[in-house]
């Protein structure tokens, strides 16, 4: 990988706070503030990728689990809940809005008359899948920074490092 004679932010973060504090390990320090500066920057353009498309973070990730779940791309709202981690109510109260915005239907459950299956439409099929290129054309630039051979190195470090959360 190639890298620049001149340190980041972070270098300076850390050679500032070795200054002051040298009796610290500064080492989680150099990992865990460039993973964090990371996701501001990831986080800000999943937003705009979403945006040209009029979708909020929250409404893609309820559509990218329908779409996920592969044709008729239904799940229950309880299934949604579980993908999503919001609670019933929240989710109750999304599903009314993409509803509202054509982007998702409601139908019966076959298995249970009192159950219900939520439904993408057309438009949020079209919408999600959208956003969803746009979205890898962003993030795949952001690696251009990596060889490609390292990008699998590095997704394992991360996959090590956040296997604990999954459990």
């Amino acid at each position: 990988m190639e890298h620049s004679g001149h340190g980041d932010e972070v270098d300076r973060i850390v050679a500032a706070w070795h200054h002051v504090r040298p009796d610290l390990d500064l080492e989680p320090l150099t990992v865990f503030s460039r993973v964090s500066r990371l996701a501001r920057h990831l986080d800000l353009a999943r937003r705009t990728a979403f945006a040209r498309h009029s979708l909020e973070t929250w409404e893609f990730d309820v559509l990218s689990a329908l779409r996920r779940a592969g044709e008729p791309f239904r799940l229950s709202p309880g299934t949604l809940v579980t993908q999503t981690l919001v609670t019933s109510g929240t989710m109750t109260n999304r599903i009314d809005r993409l509803e509202s915005r054509g982007f998702v239907k409601r139908h019966r459950s076959p298995d249970d008359r009192r159950g219900v299956l939520v439904e993408l439409t057309d438009e949020g099929l079209a919408r999600v899948d959208a956003a969803m290129s746009d979205l890898l054309d962003i993030e795949a630039e952001v690696l251009t920074a990596l060889s490609p051979a390292e990008r699998p190195q590095l997704a394992a470090l991360l996959r090590a490092v956040t296997a604990q959360f999954d459990e």
